[in-house]
């Protein structure tokens, strides 16, 4: 009898701890279904670069953008989708190849587009044409 209770309460924690992590994902998943929807960010230049995180482009460009990212943030958006994960936002953004960056403007129009690998200071000289200068003390 006391396996069986054993047997019954390991089995009823299992599906508790299941369904958290469903719930937990659904809510990550609405959360960035959201997140998608409101691209490109309202009042801020935003960068999107659409491509595939495995591909060797992304690789190289991965690093830069986490630290372009974290240098201008609340300055510029700058945003990864992968669009084998996302696969309606290579289609929502006129996507033909990847990786593509695409700049908009504060108002959300689209103002410079970039197909294959984009380096760093190509980066942020757009940024500069489109009115947003590289936070002080920053370098490439």
């Amino acid at each position: 009898m006391e396996d069986k209770m054993r047997s019954l309460i390991k089995f009823l924690f299992l599906g508790l701890l299941l369904t958290a992590l469903f719930l937990t994902n659904a809510s990550a998943s609405e959360d960035h279904e959201e997140f998608l929807k409101n691209l490109p960010v309202e009042g801020v230049v935003t960068m999107i670069d659409l491509g595939k995180k495995t591909c060797t482009q992304f690789k190289m460009m991965a690093p830069i953008l986490e630290k372009l990212e974290k240098e201008y943030k609340g300055k510029a958006a700058i945003v990864f989708i992968d669009v084998w994960q996302d696969r309606s936002q290579a289609g929502r953004f006129g996507v033909r190849a990847i990786p593509t960056q695409i700049f908009f403007d504060k108002s959300g129009k689209e103002v410079f587009r970039h197909v294959g690998f984009m380096a760093e200071d190509a980066i942020v000289k757009q940024l500069e044409k489109m009115g947003v200068s590289r936070p002080t003390g920053k370098k490439s």
